[in-house]
C-alpha cells in the first residue's frame, strides 16, 4: 500500500489543476463526438432514398464535365430523371447517351445555356419554363468559373471578373430562384451548391481573390437558404467536392 503521506499528496491536487483536467476532458470528448458524427455521416450512414425523399427529377448545371457529370450519374443511379444543363450541345448529347446506356430506365432531358453569355435572365426563364410540371426534387448548381492561373487582383481582366460573378453568383441565384418555388409548393426538395475551400476553409486566398469572394457568396447563400426553408421540407447544402474538372 502507498505511504499515508504519498496518498495525502495525491489527494491534495490544486483546484486549478482539477479544473484544467475537467476542461481538457470536455474538449476531448466534444472533439471525439464530432469526429464520430463526421465518420458516420461520411462513411456509415445509409444513403437517402432520394427519389422518394425529394422528387422524381434532378436539375444539374455544368453537367458535361467533372463534378457535375459525376453527380449526374450518381443521381441517375438513385433513379432520378435528369435535366442536364450545359453550354455545349454535343457534350450534353454525349452525356445523355451514356446515362441512358448505363441506366435504361432513367429519363434524360438536356437544356443548353451558356451562363457567361448575355441574356442570362431570359435564358434561365426559358429553363424554368422547360421544367414546368416536372417533379424536380434536386437542384445541383455546379456550373462555375475559376481562374486559369493565379494573378493579382489588378491583373484580373474585365471578362474574367464578369464571368466569375455571372457564373458563380448571378447564375446560382437565378437558377435557384427559378427552381425553388416548385419545391416550396410540393413541400420537399434539395438544393446543392458547389462551394470551395478557398472560401470555407482558407482564412484568405490571395491571387484568387474574386473567385474566393464568389464562393463565399455561395456558402452564405446556402446557409441562409437552409434556415429560411428547413421548415418547408427543403434541404440546402454547400458542398466542397474535389474532382479534376475542366475550367469553364
Amino acid at each position: 500500500s502507498l505511504p499515508s503521506h504519498r496518498m495525502a499528496g495525491a489527494r491534495a491536487q490544486p483546484a486549478w489543476a482539477q479544473a484544467l483536467a475537467a476542461v481538457g476532458l470536455l474538449v476531448a470528448s466534444r472533439a471525439a463526438t464530432r469526429l464520430a458524427l463526421w465518420l458516420y455521416a461520411a462513411f456509415l450512414r445509409p444513403a437517402k432514398p432520394l427519389r422518394r425523399r425529394y422528387g422524381a427529377w434532378a436539375v444539374v448545371t455544368g453537367a458535361t464535365d467533372g463534378i457535375g457529370r459525376a453527380l449526374a450519374f450518381e443521381l441517375a443511379a438513385a433513379g432520378l430523371g435528369l435535366v442536364l444543363v450545359g453550354r455545349s450541345p454535343d457534350k450534353l448529347a454525349a452525356v445523355s447517351k451514356e446515362v441512358r446506356a448505363r441506366f435504361p430506365g432513367v429519363e434524360v432531358r438536356t437544356f443548353v445555356i451558356d451562363f457567361a453569355a448575355d441574356g442570362l435572365a431570359a435564358n434561365v426563364a426559358a429553363l424554368a419554363e422547360s421544367i414546368r410540371g416536372l417533379d424536380v426534387g434536386v437542384l445541383v448548381n455546379n456550373a462555375g468559373q475559376g481562374y486559369p492561373y493565379a494573378r493579382y487582383f489588378h491583373e484580373v481582366d474585365e471578362e474574367l471578373r464578369r464571368n466569375l460573378i455571372r457564373l458563380n453568383v448571378e447564375a446560382v441565384t437565378r437558377v435557384t430562384h427559378a427552381v425553388l418555388p416548385g419545391m416550396v409548393e410540393r413541400k420537399r426538395g434539395a438544393v446543392v451548391n458547389i462551394g470551395s475551400g478557398a472560401a470555407s476553409i482558407m482564412p484568405s486566398t490571395p491571387l484568387y481573390t474574386v473567385y474566393a469572394a464568389t464562393k463565399a457568396y455561395a456558402d452564405q447563400f446556402s446557409r441562409s437558404l437552409y434556415v429560411e426553408y428547413k421548415n418547408k421540407g427543403i434541404d440546402v447544402q454547400c458542398q466542397l467536392v474535389q474532382q479534376e474538372t475542366e475550367i469553364n
